[in-house]
């Protein structure tokens, strides 16, 4: 009886073990995707940015001339 008890245990053991082994898997998955998805993300922001400031600097009217106000 004590060998089924052990084998029993040794099942459940093999169980947890692997179910322990997926939940790292996915969570390190998870955290490459993550990664991957913050640099994206703060690429377009970068991107946004730049576009943004040459708009800005684009929209800016141009300084009158000296000979133009009189």
């Amino acid at each position: 009886m004590s060998d089924l008890v052990a084998d029993r245990i040794e099942r459940a053991l093999q169980r947890i073990e692997t179910a322990a082994q997926a939940k790292a898997f996915a969570t390190a998955r998870l955290e490459r995707r993550n990664a991957l998805l913050r640099g994206r993300i703060e690429s377009a922001i970068a991107d946004l940015d730049a576009l943004i400031a040459r708009e800005a600097e684009n929209a800016q009217p141009e300084p009158a001339d000296d000979e133009d106000a009189g």
